[in-house]
C-alpha cells in the first residue's frame, strides 16, 4: 500500500513540476528525440532518488538538483558536445512579438555557449531562484553563486553583443 501511495505522490509532484525538467532538457539536449530521452532519464533518476528525499528543502529545489546532475552526467557519459539549436515558431516562447522571440533565441544561443555549470546557474537565476536556493541546488555557497552570476552575465552580454555584430 505504501509503495502505491509513493507512486501516486511522486507522479503528482512530477506532473506539477514538469516544467523544470522541460527547461533543463531544452538547455542540455538538442532535438526532440534527445530532449525526450533526457526527460525520461531525469524522471528515472528522480524516481530512484525519491525514497531518499528528506523534505529538508522544497521538492522543486531537490528536483532541480537531481535533474541538473543527471543532465550534466548524461553529457559526460556520451561525451557529445551539445549546443542549443535556434528556437522554432512551434517552441513555447512567452511573448508573441517577433522582437521578443528573436531576443529569446539570441539569449538561448548565448547560453548554449556557456559551460555546463554556468548554464545551470543562469537557468536557475532565470527561473527567479534566489541565491540561497541556487547555492543549495548547485552544492556551493551563496557568495560563489553571486560571483559566478556576475561573471556569467558579463559573458552573456559579450556573447550577445558579438552575435549581433556578426549578424549586422
Amino acid at each position: 500500500m505504501k509503495q502505491k501511495q509513493n507512486k501516486k505522490a511522486f507522479s503528482e509532484l512530477i506532473e506539477k513540476n514538469q516544467a523544470i525538467i522541460h527547461k533543463i532538457t531544452m538547455i542540455y539536449a538538442n532535438g526532440r528525440v534527445d530532449r525526450e530521452d533526457l526527460f525520461q532519464e531525469i524522471c528515472l533518476q528522480l524516481w530512484l532518488s525519491y525514497p531518499n528525499f528528506r523534505e529538508e528543502a522544497k521538492f522543486s529545489t531537490w528536483m532541480y538538483r537531481v535533474a541538473l546532475n543527471t543532465a550534466i552526467s548524461n553529457i559526460r557519459k556520451s561525451k557529445n558536445s551539445f549546443s542549443f539549436k535556434p528556437l522554432r515558431e512551434t517552441d513555447r516562447i512567452p511573448d508573441n512579438s517577433n522582437n521578443e522571440k528573436e531576443n529569446v533565441q539570441l539569449l538561448y544561443r548565448a547560453i548554449s555557449k556557456l559551460n555546463r555549470i554556468d548554464k545551470a546557474i543562469i537557468l536557475l537565476w532565470l527561473e527567479e531562484k534566489n541565491y540561497e536556493e541556487i547555492a543549495v541546488i548547485m552544492g556551493t555557497s551563496k557568495t560563489n553563486v553571486s560571483v559566478k552570476l556576475v561573471r556569467i552575465k558579463r559573458k552573456l552580454e559579450e556573447l550577445v553583443s558579438n552575435t549581433v555584430k556578426q549578424e549586422s
